[in-house]
């Protein structure tokens, strides 16, 4: 029979190891997402009737998900991200019906401090990163001109995440990084995708490269091949943050072509508010110019909540304007 005083002995050597243990690979797993709900009205370039909606993901696309890390220890982290986008006016997962559940992000990696990051899984692509840091609204799909030209009108094909991907990320250099980007074919009737993107932060200025070619089918579905270029820079005042992009789209399955440039700004008001403005243009060697622009106010009525006010005016060549607007709310948590 073990004694009282050895069994407490035993107690504290194991809670000695566990405590040992919990200090060479501490891991942690975190809960977050975000709600954006709005009302307004829209319509669409050409057509003749406007339609009243409530919506979602107007700003941003709604989305939840979880993120984990875990020690490894000499600097070397093992972490991984599953996170899926949903339609909060329908209560509903996804984007649009088909989409896949984690089609946000969906990998598993390693990261070190001095060596980099490398992810594999469902990636987002570098091409929308830099897209949306570089204009005034962001990764609004419902607002932001560089958002809408770029990846809703027909110019870039293979979504804002690649599937089947491998992804590399460097540490920042005095400002600089890079991310290298690889999808895999598997069996697609076209190819793989790859990916490149060199960024520089320092100070009040900011500036992006990115590169990508997209060869890779979405399943069953054929794609169009395109390879896309685009510069962007901002410089932030203090007073006013101005924001500019040019890229090229060719698709070389068409062997149509496209220029996209953007101007932006952002102007804070008070503590709590700013103004947002963009306009882009999208012009096709062959088709229909589009001219985009946004204007809008967001106000943060804590870290973690806002709510927007915005108006846009939408232009194809040949066809009736369209525009929208919209009035709603995001909540972060």
């Amino acid at each position: 029979m073990i004694s009282p005083r050895a069994r407490l002995a035993s107690l504290a050597a194991a809670a000695s190891l566990a405590a040992s243990g919990g200090a060479l690979a501490q891991s942690s797993v975190t809960i977050s997402g975000l709600i954006d709900g709005s009302v307004g009205q829209s319509k669409l370039p050409g057509a003749s009737d406007t339609i009243s909606n409530a919506d979602s993901g107007k700003m941003t696309t709604s989305w939840f998900g979880f993120r984990g890390t875990e020690d490894l220890g000499g600097g070397l982290s093992a972490i991984f991200a599953i996170e899926s986008f949903l339609r909060a006016d329908e209560g509903a997962a996804g984007r649009f019906n088909g989409d896949a559940f984690w089609a946000r992000n969906a990998w598993v990696g390693l990261n070190s401090a001095s060596l980099g990051r490398v992810t594999l899984g469902r990636n987002t692509t570098s091409l929308f990163v830099s897209t949306l840091l570089f204009n005034a609204f962001g990764d609004s799909f419902g607002y932001s001109p560089s958002i809408r030209h770029y990846f809703t009108s027909g110019a870039v094909t293979g979504d804002t995440g690649w599937s089947d991907s491998v992804q590399y990320s460097t540490p920042s250099w005095g400002g600089f990084s890079g991310t290298l980007t690889a999808a895999a074919g598997e069996g697609s009737s076209n190819g793989h995708n790859l990916a490149a993107t060199a960024m520089y932060f320092g100070g009040p200025f900011a500036a992006s490269l990115s590169w990508q070619d997209v060869e890779k089918d979405a399943g069953a579905v054929a794609l169009p091949d395109t390879e896309t270029w685009q510069l962007g820079a901002s410089w932030d005042f203090g007073m006013l943050k101005l924001f500019g992009q040019y890229g090229t789209v060719d698709n070389k399955t068409s062997g149509n072509s496209y220029d996209i440039a953007g101007l932006g700004a952002t102007v804070p008001v008070g503590a709590a508010g700013k103004v947002l403005l963009q306009g882009g243009v999208l012009d096709p060697e062959t088709g229909a110019r589009r001219t985009t622009v946004s204007v809008g106010y967001d106000h943060f009525l804590s870290k973690r909540t806002d709510w927007y006010a915005v108006a846009m005016s939408d232009k194809i060549d040949g066809l009736s304007s369209g525009h929208s607007w919209s009035v709603g709310i995001r909540h972060r948590f």
